[in-house]
């Protein structure tokens, strides 16, 4: 049976892919203006923060957070855990009865005349659904940069930063010099991990590493708690430890080399988004980060009827500029889009403002 024998589940006005916050609160945009809508997330709601190390925080304060009208209470007014948000998201979930068919990827999308056929393979087999609008609120973090180097998938290498209790008494050389590459280091360090950074860069960007973050790991270097190996990036991985190449000012590897002896690497060099769908529906994608082409005042695509929500319309970030905190209005736009009005409520509470630029939310 081939998927166009499949036979049709369901027809709907709209199809939401992807349950992190934005396509939360777009859910609960659409199911308040009585929009026939159906929901998708290839696994659970919130499912990035999942694989978040364990009692990480945000680098946002919550009020930048809270989706749907809805706050985030917490006892201490600071930044809260990856955990404590997933908690958050199940509770709006169940304040507005949001119905997410978890744990069912949607594997194919195609645009007609009449809107779009869209593919799901849950566990019980494949689905056909149609929906004459789909919104894509699908992230950008499925699949961590890779370095394509020799033993980058040796099992003592991961991307993944899981718990600091890992490293206890033992080395570790983590890769890279933003935000997770330094709070990791800090955080191993912590729990009793001799810990190396290698930076591919001569210094690390005080406009790219948190302003509490910085601080305290220039400290730790000057102390010789950790150790700092500026202008390095790896080229090979074996079991005792990483070949290192010697940069040049533009951060790329010279012929100068050494061994750094080593027990665990972690690759902290960012994440990717998957971009299969768009590519399938004919979206334009633009330049080195294959930025979708859409209309900013709509968050649609160039593919009539097809709407972007959330981190996914900067295409592949190597310089973040789409946060959650300021994708809460691609959910107002989408639904004036389809609806002709915009939502009640977005964010936390009417006071708050979300109209920040790119340097005011970095700095927070």
């Amino acid at each position: 049976m081939t998927f166009t024998d499949l036979p049709l589940t369901s027809t709907y006005d709209v199809a939401i892919v992807g349950a992190g916050p934005i396509g939360l609160e777009l859910a609960v945009c659409l199911k308040q203006a009585g929009v026939d809508y159906i929901h998708f997330d290839a696994h659970q709601v919130g499912y990035t923060m999942t694989w978040w190390p364990r009692n990480t925080s945000f680098f946002s304060t919550t009020e930048r957070l809270a989706i749907a009208g809805v706050p985030i209470p917490n006892n201490h007014q600071q930044r809260i855990t990856g955990e404590e948000y997933l908690a958050y998201l199940r509770s709006v979930v169940e304040l507005f009865d949001l119905h997410v068919q978890s744990y069912e990827p949607v594997s194919s999308l195609q645009r007609d005349d009449e809107g779009f056929t869209l593919i799901t393979k849950p566990l019980t087999g494949p689905r056909r659904y149609r929906a004459r609008r789909v919104v894509l609120a699908i992230g950008d973090m499925h699949f961590p940069h890779r370095l394509n180097i020799p033993g980058e998938d040796l099992p003592h290498v991961s991307h993944y930063f899981r718990d600091p209790h890992d490293y206890f008494r033992r080395r570790l050389l983590i890769v890279g010099g933003k935000n997770s590459a330094v709070e990791a280091a800090l955080r191993c360090w912590r729990a009793g991990a001799q810990v190396t950074l290698s930076y591919r860069r001569a210094r690390l960007d005080d406009k790219r590493v948190k302003h509490w973050l910085l601080p305290d790991f220039v400290a730790q270097v000057e102390a010789g708690t950790i150790r700092f190996l500026p202008n390095t990036t790896p080229i090979a991985i074996d079991p005792g430890g990483v070949t290192l190449a010697c940069t040049d000012d533009d951060g790329q590897p010279t012929t100068e080399q050494f061994y750094y002896p080593t027990d665990f690497v972690l690759l902290a060099t960012g994440f990717r988004g998957d971009q299969r769908l768009l590519e399938q529906a004919g979206v334009v994608l633009h330049g080195p980060n294959r930025v979708p082409e859409y209309n900013p005042a709509t968050m649609e695509t160039n593919v009539p009827g097809l709407y972007l929500a959330g981190t996914v319309a900067a295409g592949i970030q190597q310089r973040y500029t789409l946060f959650i905190e300021n994708c809460h209005e691609h959910a107002g736009k989408i639904t004036q889009a389809i609806t002709g009005r915009w939502p009640a409520r977005l964010g936390d509470i009417p006071m708050r403002t979300y109209q920040l630029g790119f340097e005011q939310i970095a700095a927070n």
